[in-house]
């Protein structure tokens, strides 16, 4: 039997396929660690043979992603003057293919599917973690907090945070019907109840801005373009304000009510630390992923003074801190014109172009995965869920129509009677 193209390539048939390839990719995601390699084979499984069912579609504007392209390359690259190169060129070649696989998505997978996939993905993932009820000690602050099959409160955080924002634009946005309301709400109710056992600061910080947001661009809808325009500069000086409100001292208040100081659990102190590593190579960096290699006497340094047994899974809490000290300053301005220029191309389509659900929902993503940058890492290591959908958001600023057959109408009419 042959499936017809469609079914598997065209954002608007492939909902079936689309909706599986991302639950597998979410499970790959949080679990590869836990069950080995056979994830992450499944997860180009079902994202890489696409190119050969319609490579010319996948290749289409393929111009456009430059931007992913040039840091791709860059962090390829970086294996020549890497400290640890065989590390670097192994997690270099993962990146590359995590993007491409992200890149297919971006043009096989509409949001809407995208949305449910990882609905569906999220639930096993936490509902496993659940079952799995696994706790973990912080030695820092000596509490126990809930990670599940994770390795640590902040993983599953987030990945409770996209179960709640997923459910309330699928069902803002996207819904059809009633039995929308019934599917995502244990969906919902798993996230919020792994979110508040997870107490990971960060995550129950981020979610309400994302939504903040959402909310704000979707009232902007019934609105015309000059009065979006009004409510963005609005937003833009409500932002400000916030952030000087915040360094005169309400900082220290919110994070009090997470259980946390202004330090945020001794993240400024790597911050300082990865700064001061960063001026040892500031132009090129040390190599990505060279820094945090076991034997390498700074980081076992900082494995040690934080705790960290196991001398892996350890980062500075900061997507720009990570990139300066691995990429230098090259690789830290690369990425963060990435983030962005993705932020900024999905607002700025609602605010100077026509008002679209999806672009809502991939800037709600990207305002996510922006608070997220300046405490976690989200965005810049292969195989997570993050760096996928800032790629997936990156290469859906590019809308590629799809190619239709063009069937000739046939004549039928008779031919007229020839007259003598």
């Amino acid at each position: 039997m042959k499936i017809p193209k469609s079914l598997l390539v065209d954002p608007e048939k492939s909902t079936v396929y689309g909706t599986f390839a991302v639950a597998i990719s979410v499970w790959a995601f949080s679990y590869s660690s836990l069950f080995g390699q056979i994830l992450i084979l499944a997860y180009y499984a079902v994202w890489l043979p696409l190119i050969l069912v319609d490579y010319r579609r996948l290749l289409r504007h393929a111009s456009s992603a430059w931007l992913p392209l040039a840091f791709a390359f860059y962090v390829c690259l970086s294996v020549f003057w890497s400290d640890a190169p065989g590390i670097t060129l192994r997690t270099a070649i993962q990146y590359c293919s995590h993007i491409a696989c992200a890149y297919i998505a971006a043009r096989t997978v509409s949001v809407r599917t995208l949305t449910i996939g990882s609905l569906i993905g999220i639930f096993l993932v936490l509902l496993y973690s659940l079952m799995v009820g696994g706790y973990s000690y912080d030695g820092l602050d000596g509490t126990y907090n809930f990670v599940g099959a994770f390795s640590s409160k902040n993983q599953i955080g987030f990945v409770a945070s996209l179960g709640i924002y997923f459910c309330v634009v699928l069902l803002t946005f996207l819904r059809r019907g009633r039995i929308s309301l019934f599917l995502t709400a244990p969906v919902l109710v798993l996230s919020a109840y792994l979110l508040v056992m997870a107490h990971s600061a960060t995550s129950m910080a981020s979610i309400p801005a994302a939504l903040a947001l959402v909310a704000l661009l979707a009232m902007a809808k019934k609105l015309s373009l000059s009065y979006r325009r009004v409510i963005f500069l609005v937003g833009a000086c409500g932002l400000a304000a916030v952030t000087v409100v915040a360094f005169a001292g309400l900082l220290d208040f919110i994070l009090g009510a997470f259980g946390k100081d202004s330090t945020l659990t001794g993240r400024t102190y790597l911050w300082e630390q990865g700064w001061d590593a960063a001026q040892q190579a500031p132009i090129l960096g040390v190599g990505y992923a060279a820094y945090w290699v076991q034997g390498f006497a700074e980081a076992e340094r900082l494995w040690n003074e934080f705790y960290i047994t196991t001398r892996s899974g350890f980062h500075f809490h900061n997507t720009y801190v990570e990139a300066l000290v691995e990429l230098g300053y090259v690789g830290a301005t690369l990425i963060s014109l990435i983030i962005v220029r993705t932020l900024w191309g999905h607002i700025s389509a609602l605010i100077f172009r026509t008002w679209q659900a999806e672009s809502v929902i991939l800037a709600g993503v990207m305002v996510l995965l922006f608070i997220r940058s300046f405490v976690e890492i989200d965005t810049f290591n292969p195989y997570i869920m993050g760096s996928f959908l800032l790629y997936y958001s990156y290469f859906k600023l590019v809308r590629v129509p799809v190619a239709r057959p063009r069937w000739a109408a046939a004549n039928l009419a008779e031919p007229e009677t020839a007259r003598g």
